[in-house]
């Protein structure tokens, strides 16, 4: 396993006791700060403290959608950054949002770790007089990240009401975490004769977080697809299975112009891909 450095979550204008959780560090070795940033409403007696929200409270957290809804695909070196929009309603508006993406059994247990916001505020757009979505960004950087993390993921969001009331909800929604997958495809020889066989060869790979490279993903179901030189449509010729290195060979009659390509459907750990087409002359 690579040496982590700690990853500290960002703090808001102003530290709330009640979400603040104190440092914490996985039981894999990574450190972290597991707490939520939120800014105060100003107040002509200046900022006002937050308090605790009860259970009688019209404060409610609706809705948080990370990366649009879709799974968080992360490759080896680049970091991902993504957008979380908390949707909440209070009865006197939404003055601000936290939020934080983490696995884990708890926040401040040993086997959790995870990524907060960038921002010390968010960007609150008003759909009324009570309701606002409010975004904020959280970027995951796979320096940080062991394989076994692509999995679901935890989404904390915490919400911030003008009249000073809070809500925090350590586990509101989830997102998945994916390592990004490539394809390669190599139909020959080129160019070849009509009724001849085709070799086409490829490889399925993904990223490989602890190592910083792509890994062959082994024993996986691949389509071989053709595609005809004046069509716009692929169609499955057969499926074969990835070799223990993610290696992919298979072999095709040649009868007309046209592109090959391997099609992978995808994994809960790993997105679908598709390889570019190889076009073979078919003489």
């Amino acid at each position: 396993m690579r040496i982590r450095a700690t990853v500290a979550a960002v703090s808001g204008a102003l530290a709330l006791s009640a979400l603040a959780v104190p440092a914490a560090t996985a039981d894999d070795g990574r450190s972290w700060t597991p707490d939520f940033g939120l800014s105060a409403p100003e107040q002509s007696t200046g900022r006002m403290a937050a308090r605790s929200v009860t259970s009688g409270s019209d404060l409610k957290i609706t809705k948080a959608v990370v990366n649009g809804g879709k799974a968080i695909v992360v490759g080896t070196t680049a970091p991902k950054k993504v957008t979380v929009a908390i949707t909440a309603t209070d009865d006197s508006g939404i003055a601000d949002a936290g939020t934080i993406l983490w696995i884990g059994s708890a926040l401040e247990s040993e086997d959790s770790f995870g990524f907060a916001q960038n921002e010390e505020s968010a960007k609150c757009k008003a759909a009324g007089a009570t309701t606002s979505t409010c975004t904020l960004t959280v970027t995951v950087d796979p320096a940080w990240l062991l394989n076994s993390d692509s999995k679901t993921w935890k989404v904390g969001a915490a919400v911030l009401s003008n009249d000073g009331q809070v809500v925090q909800k350590d586990a509101f929604a989830r997102t998945n975490l994916q390592r990004l997958s490539k394809l390669t495809v190599n139909a020959a020889p080129e160019p070849v004769k009509k009724g001849k066989t085709l070799t086409i060869t490829g490889k399925l790979s993904r990223a490989n977080w602890e190592t910083g490279t792509y890994k062959g993903y082994a024993t996986q179901s691949v389509k071989l697809q053709f595609r005809k030189k004046n069509s716009s449509t692929y169609t499955t010729v057969k499926t074969i299975k990835s070799s223990s290195t993610g290696a992919l060979k298979t072999t095709a009659k040649a009868s007309v112009d046209g592109y090959w390509r391997y099609a992978f459907a995808g994994t809960s750990t790993t997105p679908a891909v598709k390889a570019a087409g190889d076009f073979v002359d078919v003489k």
